[in-house]
């Protein structure tokens, strides 16, 4: 690097109090330089100094925020189990006829490792156990083929369903080889879109930047909030806008019920004229560690359970639920026109804190890996648009049918595991074939019961062997999106499982019908 640009970049650095990045210069290779360099520049030093000014100040002066909570109005807050029958099958319509016009895409934020599961390689790639070894990527990609299916059915046009998947600096070669090593499971190419969301520096707890190695910046993903950014700087709105999209769906990778592209949900939307809307499950404890979607001072925003009294998480409507009821689970619908403003003028998204254990390189130029947090995160929320929109929505789902998230390994929890992802497909799946007229063997017998787990989430060991194996039952999602389309399969038939029900177009072993 000419000295003088080297003096150039000491003197911004000096100028933000972060000089000390450069200490370690004088004995570093000249490649070792270029790397450190390309680090710096690609820092907006006044972005990150007001970052954590901010985030800091709003720490703070955290406030009570009871007082200005309201929950979302009826009329804006409809669902499953609020509307007729008539009412979903017009949502259904509405939506899988903008699916045939090509006006939708799916959206995945996928920036995660499956660190927590035990795994190095991205969550999308996990295998939770089924038995046709499906990954979570598998089974959404062929969701969306069907969902185009049955919108040329329903419309007589197939319109494609564009896939968009952000990822992050450590997921995103190996998600393009895992697709490219799977045929795209069946997908266009051209309609899989991988992008990568930014990277930000990591911080010490007076906002110095971190070191990982005499030449190298700590730097972290921005949080899924991040996808705004990235949406804009990495070409995608404007890739969105050539294809014609108007809806974008968007949601997180590790939920096994996901119903990408959902056409009720798009539906629902597009008759309510919303820009933004969210869905969500109802919360049916007032401890339940999730976020409330609610209003306030009269703006939309999801407010942490953290962040709730006790007294106000316990109040309840006359119908005794509870007030404060909707679940936030990461699963959201935008317009295009709406993304497109996001980012610019007064409609930006603000920074959160994360305490984490960061490594970093000591005086002598050796790394230090912390054993308690000693450093900052900055990330930004996906949700945290929602204050932006002027035509919010939310639409309430069953949990059991659209919410199981997968997090956490068997090993080291009993919650958010691949057992109980897996469980939770296989009771959907049996609720498809029961709604569709067929029934199983083993419900009529007194001493059967669903598999359970006890507290180490472990199935219980009174003949549990059996009952697992009763209780499997898996349709490809090739077969049907959300259990339509199963009646001449299954009606007036009875099953004693394992079931297991395949497409003619996947070589894997299917059940005798």
């Amino acid at each position: 690097m000419p000295s003088a640009d080297f003096e150039d970049m000491r003197k911004e650095l000096a100028a933000h109090g972060q000089e000390h990045v450069l200490k370690f210069w004088p004995r570093l290779t000249n490649e070792q330089k270029a790397l450190l360099a390309a680090d710096v520049q690609a820092i907006d030093l006044n972005d990150l100094a007001a970052a954590f000014r901010d985030t800091v100040t709003n720490k703070e002066n955290n406030q009570k925020l009871d007082e200005l909570l309201e929950p979302i109005p009826d009329e804006l807050h409809e669902g499953v189990s609020r509307c007729t029958p008539k009412q979903l099958q017009d949502y259904q319509n509405i939506g899988l006829r903008e699916i045939s016009e090509g006006h939708v895409a799916a959206l995945l934020l996928a920036g995660g490792q499956g660190t927590r599961l035990g795994v190095s390689y991205p969550k999308g790639m996990y295998d939770v156990g089924l038995p046709s070894r499906k990954t979570l990527y598998q089974l959404q990609g062929e969701r969306l083929l069907k969902l185009e299916e049955l919108a040329e059915k329903q419309h007589g046009k197939r319109g494609k369903i564009p896939w968009y998947i952000m990822t992050s600096e450590h997921t995103m070669e190996p998600t393009l080889e895992f697709f490219d090593n799977h045929n795209y499971f069946g997908l266009q190419k051209e309609n899989l879109v991988v992008f990568e969301q930014y990277m930000l520096p990591c911080l010490t707890q007076e906002g110095k930047i971190i070191l990982e190695t005499p030449f190298k910046v700590s730097k972290a993903p921005d949080g899924n909030g991040g996808l705004f950014r990235a949406l804009r700087l990495r070409g995608i709105l404007d890739d969105l806008r050539k294809r014609g999209i108007k809806y974008v769906h968007v949601y997180c990778v590790d939920n096994i019920l996901v119903k990408m592209a959902d056409p009720v949900f798009i539906g629902y939307c597009v008759s309510k004229e919303a820009n933004c809307a969210a869905k969500v499950v109802e919360k049916v404890v007032p401890t339940e560690a999730v976020g409330v979607v609610c209003r306030v001072g009269g703006k939309f925003q999801v407010v942490e359970y953290s962040e709730i009294s006790l007294s106000t998480a316990e109040k309840l409507n006359p119908d005794g639920r509870l007030t404060f009821n909707a679940g936030n689970i990461c699963n959201h619908f935008f317009t295009v026109d709406f993304l497109h403003q996001i980012g610019s003028g007064s409609k930006k998204l603000k920074y959160h804190i994360a305490q984490k254990k960061i490594p970093y390189v000591g005086e002598d130029g050796k790394i230090v890996k912390p054993l308690k947090p000693n450093g900052l995160k900055l990330e930004k929320f996906v949700f945290d648009v929602f204050v932006f929109s002027d035509k919010f929505a939310a639409w309430e789902v069953h949990r059991e049918a659209e919410f199981s998230p997968l997090k956490n390994s068997d090993d080291s929890s009993a919650k958010d595991t691949p057992t109980t992802a897996r469980l939770s497909l296989y009771a959907l799946h049996r609720q498809y074939i029961k709604d569709a007229g067929g029934q199983f063997e083993e419900e009529k017998r007194e001493d059967f019961v669903s598999v359970e787990l006890n507290g180490s989430g472990e199935e219980k060991k009174d003949g549990a062997e059996e009952k697992s194996a009763l209780a499997v039952c898996e349709i490809s999602p090739l077969v049907s999106y959300a259990g339509e389309g199963l009646e001449e399969l299954v009606a007036g038939k009875t099953f004693h499982g394992p079931v297991i029900i395949n497409s003619p177009r996947e070589e894997l072993p299917a059940v005798d019908l």
